[in-house]
């Protein structure tokens, strides 16, 4: 059996998260017991395609190269498959009650924080931000009155053994996912271990249960996170070390901002650990670069110039 190519992976990975979010989301409009409207999906969806189009054309232009959505199937899926994601996760995981203004200025955030927050890795350039996480995290700032999603909504028309079939569903899916094709698992152990340990020492020091620091581990919405957005493929490291170090910060930070009562910690959590990767990817980018040669030690340029 010949080996993907690593473009053909990510392809079959964000494919496979696609359908994946897409099929949580008819089924919770439908069966499970989304409070949101169902017309706030399809507002994500087309604000997702046309601020994605709209800003790979731009840049395209700007930069003087091809549009990324052009040359092949692979290609335009690879652009068009993480906006389909972002413009449905924003509007699954916020509680705008019946607006549509959130959701649309969440989605553009998102995927805007593609194409402002960049920095060059090697020969190329990649953003750092989680554009959903990013579009929430946003939102909830702007917009104190938009809430996330309630947690027991996931499951709220559901009762039984599917109470138990649908996380359990989740969880094997989204890990094999993560081992099959983007590689996060040594993340997710690190997450999840160190939310772990965050709830019981908090728990130790602050005299709450440990039920309840551990509670939030148990709800479909965290399971969610820990599977489709704490382990995002194109806003983590590779490196086995470093994956575990990045679980590691989120769960860390979570528990600093819980502790000083911050709201939404989850998300935010996300938000700085990758604001403060982007900053030391920065540097090093600044450090790798060549010193500039000196003005007096640059070589002549002949009339006839190089031979």
């Amino acid at each position: 059996m010949s080996q993907q190519k690593p473009r053909d992976m990510r392809v079959a990975a964000l494919g496979r998260f696609a359908i994946a979010i897409s099929t949580l989301n008819i089924l919770g409009h439908f069966y499970l017991g989304f409070e949101q409207s169902w017309a706030q999906p399809l507002v994500g969806l087309a604000t997702a395609y046309v601020i994605e189009l709209l800003l790979e054309t731009l840049s395209a232009w700007g930069e003087q190269r091809p549009a990324r959505y052009r040359g092949g199937l692979n290609n335009f899926l690879s652009l068009m498959l993480p906006a389909h994601v972002t413009g449905l996760a924003v509007p699954m995981l916020l509680y705008a009650n019946n607006h549509f203004w959130p959701i649309v200025m969440g989605v553009a955030i998102g995927i805007g924080s593609k194409y402002m927050f960049r920095v060059k890795m090697g020969n190329a350039t990649r953003h750092f931000f989680n554009p959903s996480n990013t579009g929430i995290a946003a939102t909830l700032l702007i917009f104190p009155w938009v809430g996330i999603a309630p947690p027991y909504h996931f499951t709220e028309d559901i009762s039984g053994w599917l109470d138990w079939a649908l996380p359990a569903l989740i969880i094997l899916s989204g890990s094999f996912l993560n081992w099959r094709f983007t590689h996060k698992l040594p993340l997710i152990l690190g997450w999840l271990v160190a939310f772990a340990a965050q709830a019981v020492i908090r728990s130790i020091f602050t005299g709450l249960p440990i039920t309840a620091t551990l509670l939030p581990m148990t709800g479909v919405a965290f399971i969610l996170f820990t599977f489709y957005m704490v382990s995002d493929p194109g806003t983590t490291p590779t490196a086995t070390k470093a994956q575990l170090f990045f679980g590691v910060a989120v769960a860390i930070t979570y528990g600093l901002l819980v502790t000083f009562h911050v709201v939404f910690g989850i998300f935010f959590s996300l938000f700085i650990v990758c604001t403060l990767r982007g900053v030391l990817l920065y540097l090093q980018s600044l450090a790798a670069r060549p010193a500039p040669v000196p003005a007096e030690q640059r070589q002549p340029v002949t009339a006839g110039g190089a031979s």
